[in-house]
């Protein structure tokens, strides 16, 4: 009976780790045999999923490495192309092909929302689409009145490191800038731009959910 348990126990560890596991075993004093099968089967999938985390902060670190235009300068030249407010800009994969572009956000003058494709390596527009957006009155309600526009904003962020995307949050009481920076190593942060200031501070809400992630690695 023990035996039969043993194997089950191994076979399942295989089963949800996505792996294969072999158990051998001819008496019930193999259990301890089989625990160390499926102890090493877990550790070996932890270390694939903290070579995952690199490899991911490392594919980070080389999209903005290969960028050569600033998220300032994207703007900028979103901005020629078509006129109006950005809302938005971030250095992202466009359509999952691997293709690195920055992608803005503007708002025109007739509430009509615009996503800007500019190569991070030049500057120049790639292309322009008209986008359905609902916020649209919250938007506005939001940058009403402030003095920071997003290109300012990312200029601001800069001095943190290299910024990869800076987009206006109008949710809650206190509405502001959000800018995401990341260091040459791959290093991440989130920043908060006041609106109407231009000051850069730390977003304590990101920082809390890192600690409570971190918390629950302990866990």
């Amino acid at each position: 009976m023990k035996r039969n348990i043993v194997i089950a126990a191994v076979t399942a560890a295989a089963l949800i780790g996505g792996g294969t596991a072999t158990a051998i075993a001819t008496t019930g004093d193999d259990q301890g045999s089989a625990r160390q099968a499926a102890n090493t089967k877990l550790s070996d999938d932890g270390n694939r999923d903290d070579q995952d985390d690199r490899d991911d902060r490392d594919d980070a670190a080389a999209k903005v490495s290969s960028s050569d235009v600033t998220a300032p300068e994207a703007i900028a030249s979103a901005l020629k192309h078509t006129s109006g407010t950005v809302v938005s800009a971030e250095l992202d994969d466009e359509d999952d092909s691997g293709k690195v572009v920055w992608n803005v956000d503007v708002l025109s003058s007739d509430n009509t929302w615009h996503s800007v494709s500019v190569d991070p390596s030049n500057g120049k527009v790639l292309g322009a689409q008209a986008d359905d957006e609902d916020d649209t009155a919250q938007v506005r309600a939001a940058l009403k009145g402030s003095s920071v526009t997003a290109e300012e904003a990312a200029k601001a962020a800069a001095g943190k490191g290299v910024v990869t995307s800076v987009g206006l949050d109008e949710d809650g009481k206190d509405k502001s800038w959000e800018a995401e920076t990341r260091t040459s190593g791959g290093a991440e942060q989130d920043w908060k731009i006041d609106l109407d200031s231009g000051k850069v501070t730390a977003d304590r809400a990101d920082a809390q959910d890192d600690d409570a992630d971190d918390a629950d690695d302990q866990d």
